[in-house]
């Protein structure tokens, strides 16, 4: 069992590849690597996309990485072999239909979203959404194992994803306005949070979509 976490220069991966091993190790699902090299991407069993910055430059990472091989990769990974994905911050805006942060680009398309910003109606509310928020699960998910509404994960971001399709939307949090906190479908989920940074519910999580057989 291979695990990978695609390395396309966007973010420090140091946190997250020592959470996965961790529990990989814990589970026993085997091996977690980072690794920007499309033949990785190519055998892994699960793969797993970080990402911290502005959406129209990692996707411009992500399509550049591995000479566009990995994008490739990926997409043959994840549309045609069904590989568990999971996506992380910017990671998972980035499975949405289009972002709109700076300029309209389009994403991966594999959920029926946009990224938009977050506009709280309460101005005490400070964009950058940072620190902790209790999550509200909207519906159950095989990742959500052992997690429930009221418990905290670790937000940093600007930009959230407004979600088309309800059935695609996992959990959401409060801040100011209803935030997307993880989206899903088929073998793919993605967290809008830091699980990696995110204590024991994060940690929990991670050991779920290690151990998930979709």
């Amino acid at each position: 069992m291979l695990t990978v976490l695609i390395d396309y220069e966007s973010g420090n991966l140091h946190s997250a590849e020592k959470a996965f091993q961790r529990m990989a190790r814990e589970v026993g699902a085997g091996e977690v690597i980072v690794s920007d090299r499309p033949e990785d991407v190519a055998r892994a069993d699960r793969i797993v996309l970080p990402g911290d910055g502005a959406f129209p430059a990692c996707h411009a990472a992500l399509a550049g990485a591995g000479a566009g091989s990995v994008l490739e990769a990926l997409r043959e990974a994840v549309e045609v072999k069904g590989r568990p994905f999971m996506g992380i911050c910017v990671g998972m805006q980035l499975m949405a239909r289009v972002g709109h942060e700076y300029e309209e680009c389009p994403g991966l398309g594999w959920i029926d979203g946009e990224v938009t910003k977050i506009l709280p109606e309460d101005p005490k509310l400070k964009v950058p959404h940072m620190g902790w928020n209790d999550l509200v699960i909207d519906r159950p998910h095989p990742v959500l194992e052992g997690i429930e509404t009221g418990h905290h994960a670790y937000f940093v971001h600007s930009y959230h994803m407004s979600v088309a399709d309800p059935a695609q939307l996992i959990a959401h949090v409060d801040y100011g306005q209803p935030v997307t906190a993880i989206v899903g479908r088929d073998t793919m989920v993605g967290t809008q949070f830091h699980p990696e940074k995110s204590q024991a519910n994060g940690l929990r999580l991670i050991a779920n979509f290690l151990s998930w057989n979709p």
